[in-house]
């Protein structure tokens, strides 16, 4: 008969649902406690989010008509960076504007204003950068106003922005993605325009122009795209 080397008495006594209750009812559940906390800070945070939003867009969009000042970024910092994206479907019998200039080609920018594909990349790079709503809020394509409007419209309210926020250009670097045409004699022009309408030194902008390797719709020139990074410094 084998015999026991340990005594009973050193393993503990099985604990009953009861006592394990009463021991740990009093501590908090991280789970739960983390949960509540959560859930107030988005109740007490939703509130004052939902009125900076809809005041810095009420204050963007009706600034057009100067009835209103934009509202300021919330910290001030010495350099603030923005980034722009934006893509439209290439269609027979419309114009093809880039950076405002009028390029010639068998097809243009399907959409609500000119299409220029290059200023609505800037401005929501702008706008990006001073932490406002993108150019699809600003100036929404529901709005029978912006029907074929010039971009620069857009730019020039976004330029005023930035300055009110105490803002200018650093430098700003722009890739447009197209398969054609090319665009290499047109850079020049369209670099002196985007200058001008950003009251920027020529020589902080820069223009790139790429084909998509005749893949998907930009490389099938069936639509053009545009990236644009910006440095905004404090005045």
């Amino acid at each position: 008969m084998a015999t026991c080397f340990y005594s009973c008495s050193l393993i503990p006594e099985r604990p009953t649902s009861g006592s394990v209750l009463n021991k740990y009812s009093l501590l908090p559940n991280p789970r739960i406690s983390i949960t509540r906390r959560y859930a107030t800070l988005v109740s007490s945070s939703s509130s004052s989010f939902r009125l900076r939003a809809s005041v810095s867009s009420a204050a963007t969009s009706t600034a057009v008509d100067g009835t209103i000042s934009s509202t300021k970024p919330s910290k001030s910092l010495p350099y603030r960076v923005g980034h722009g994206f934006d893509l439209h479907r290439l269609e027979p019998g419309y114009p093809l504007i880039i950076g405002g200039i009028d390029i010639p080609h068998d097809r243009g920018c399907e959409a609500h204003s000119d299409g220029d594909v290059l200023l609505h990349c800037v401005v929501d790079a702008i706008l990006g950068g001073l932490g406002l709503p993108d150019i699809g809020q600003i100036f929404p394509d529901s709005d029978p106003k912006w029907k074929g409007a010039p971009s620069s419209v857009f730019i020039k309210e976004a330029v005023r922005l930035m300055h009110e926020a105490g803002y200018e250009i650093g430098n700003l670097d722009a890739t447009l993605i197209l398969q054609r045409p090319k665009l290499s004699p047109h850079k020049g022009v369209i670099k002196a325009n985007l200058s001008e309408l950003l009251g920027a030194d020529p020589s902080v902008i820069n223009l790139k122009a790429k084909t998509h390797e005749k893949v998907d719709s930009l490389g099938e020139n069936r639509s053009i795209a545009a990236h644009t990074v910006v440095l905004l410094m404090r005045k």
